[in-house]
């Protein structure tokens, strides 16, 4: 059967808390209404800013408009999502798992928290570690999709504002994840600085959303002539404008290797033979110099560490997405109950002031 037929006149929620989920999400959305599909956006907290919502793009605002609208299947690029709303609930993931692991020394990446019905992983080193969970729980299902948010990513995108075709200079682009733990932008503050005054390098600056304010008007102030601060919803161009990263623990440094583009990590949590890991803040600078000269042992390394991170470079994820799910919506498997979660479901109740149903 082919499943995609399946989605007319079918309804699909997209819950976000972040505004990167916008861009996670929309290539999914594309397919939807391509396929006479209905859209609606349900947009939780104060983090998601109601702005960047796209002209036709139709929200949900209330939980009991979710329950009155009566989604087929709620799509959440997050790692919960309120298990007492309607639809089949999909995980389709806010990153790639780039070996985080919590206070506890765990992987938050494989961390089941009862709250889905599939999981769409992105390529072979996360769906065996997510079958095997499957085959543990028994309550939701695994299927390799490859990841929505990269269907654009493997076409160029048109006019893009981060590129510069009059600069020969070539482009750095610094991204860190918020943690105090795990972030560069504290530790390489004044080294960053001083590249930024050198004037060697184009240099772009993005930061994690839950960056800590103070940090991120730091490096607002360091903006001249070679570095500039991005912020926006959409990293895509961002990645693509760039030829070498440096990053620290962020997901974000996966998806710009998948480019197949060298990326220099200080003190990352997981390093491997695909990454110029340094430790020392004083050979960072040397490290992205070598990183420019795409040596050709590590692009083979960047190869292989692809083929098992995403091996779709296809851009129709979003279309594998849209199937499983109307397969699993469809086809109604047997699967065991999930976890009530009292505590979690009291939380998110409380936190959406929502006591019916």
């Amino acid at each position: 059967m082919d499943y995609l037929t399946a989605t007319a006149e079918k309804k699909y929620l997209m819950y976000i808390s972040q505004n990167y989920s916008y861009a996670i999400l929309r290539p999914l959305q594309q397919e939807i209404l391509a396929r006479g599909g209905q859209v609606r956006w349900f947009l939780e907290g104060s983090n998601v800013n109601h702005e960047f919502l796209n002209e036709g793009e139709q929200t949900l605002s209330t939980i009991e408009e979710i329950h009155n609208w009566q989604p087929d299947v709620v799509y959440a690029p997050s790692n919960i999502i309120p298990t007492f709303i309607p639809g089949i609930k999909v995980g389709v993931f806010h990153g790639f798992d780039a070996g985080k692991l919590n206070r506890k020394g765990e992987n938050d990446h494989f961390k089941i928290r009862g709250c889905f019905d599939l999981y769409c992983t992105q390529g072979p080193n996360t769906t065996a570690p997510f079958k095997a969970l499957a085959t543990k729980h028994g309550f939701f299902e695994v299927k390799e999709t490859g990841w929505p948010t990269l269907d654009p990513f493997f076409s160029q995108i048109a006019n893009n504002p981060y590129k510069n075709p009059n600069d020969p200079r070539k482009t750095l682009l610094i991204c860190s994840t918020f943690s105090k733990r795990l972030s560069l932008a504290p530790k390489l503050y004044e080294h960053i600085k001083a590249y930024s005054q050198q004037g060697k390098w184009r240099i772009l600056v993005q930061f994690h959303p839950k960056m800590p304010s103070e940090l991120v008007e730091q490096y607002k102030d360091l903006q001249n002539d070679n570095l500039t601060f991005v912020e926006t919803d959409n990293v895509l161009p961002l990645l693509q404008a760039a030829d070498v990263m440096l990053c620290d623990t962020s997901s974000i440094l996966l998806m710009f290797l998948l480019q197949r583009k060298p990326v220099v990590t200080f003190c990352n949590q997981a390093p491997g033979e695909h990454l110029i890991d340094v430790t020392n803040p004083d050979k960072v600078e040397e490290a992205i110099n070598y990183a420019l000269t795409t040596p050709t042992e590590l692009m083979t390394k960047i190869e292989h560490f692809c083929q098992q991170l995403h091996p779709y470079q296809d851009g129709l994820s979003s279309q594998r997405v849209l199937a499983a799910s109307n397969e699993l919506l469809l086809n109604n498997p047997v699967l065991k109950p999930k976890p009530r979660n009292f505590i979690r479901n009291f939380k998110m109740r409380k936190k959406l002031n929502y006591w019916r149903w």
